[in-house]
């Protein structure tokens, strides 16, 4: 067993064992930060398959800023547990069930992947361009379409958030879409027509008397 194979197997039983910590811890603190442990292996672990793009974005995008943003929240709202506890223990075989599909789904999907005997070999003048580079040119070429459709998808649940959150409050100022289409020129624009007025310049100031008697 080489050095590469070793740390795969310790990163997945670190992997492993923080996931299913995540969701028995009893403090929620203590489970966002085994959450951010599981992140930090996983992308271990992709380091070690040489995709450096997805460790790298992975550390700073879920570790450096959602995560962090989710443990600020989680101190800051001081959840109590105990009641969302009470029917873990009801609930949890219906939960296996449903994570037992699931995994079954997700293996079926990716068991394509890992029949591959060999590697796919690129160029050399591919090899120069580095995974982050060859990832971008796929990404905005072959998948130019699915990556459009996910932005826009993006872009509805930021603004279903927004409207969902500001509906029914006195102190919202949301607008109604249909009265800005009805809109029309004359309502937000008037044009008025004024005389110009041209002030008159103001006199000289008269020079001061004791001024002239000192001269």
């Amino acid at each position: 067993m080489d050095t590469t194979t070793a740390l795969f197997y310790v990163f997945s039983a670190v992997l492993l064992l923080a996931s299913f910590r995540v969701i028995t811890a009893r403090s929620t603190v203590h489970s966002a930060l085994f959450l951010i442990l599981a992140f930090f292996t996983a992308s271990c672990i992709w380091m070690l398959l040489k995709a450096e793009f997805l460790a790298i974005t992975l550390v700073l995008v879920y570790i450096g800023a959602v995560m962090v943003l989710f443990l600020f929240v989680v101190m800051m709202l001081d959840i109590n547990t105990d009641s969302i506890r009470q029917g873990f223990w009801k609930h949890l075989p219906l939960a296996g069930i449903v994570g037992a599909l699931i995994a079954l789904e997700m293996a079926a999907i990716l068991m394509g992947g890992f029949r591959l005997t060999e590697a796919p070999t690129l160029s050399a003048a591919a090899q120069k361009l580095g995974n982050t580079k060859l990832l971008g040119i796929d990404l905005y070429t072959n998948y130019l379409y699915p990556l459009q459709i996910a932005a826009v998808l993006l872009l509805v649940g930021i603004i279903a958030a927004i409207a969902l959150t500001l509906r029914k409050r006195k102190d919202s100022r949301a607008m109604n879409p249909a009265d800005q289409v009805k809109v029309k020129k004359g309502d937000r624009l008037k044009i008025i027509k004024m005389k110009s007025v041209v002030e008159a310049p103001d006199a000289p100031a008269a020079p001061d008397a004791s001024n002239k008697g000192a001269a």
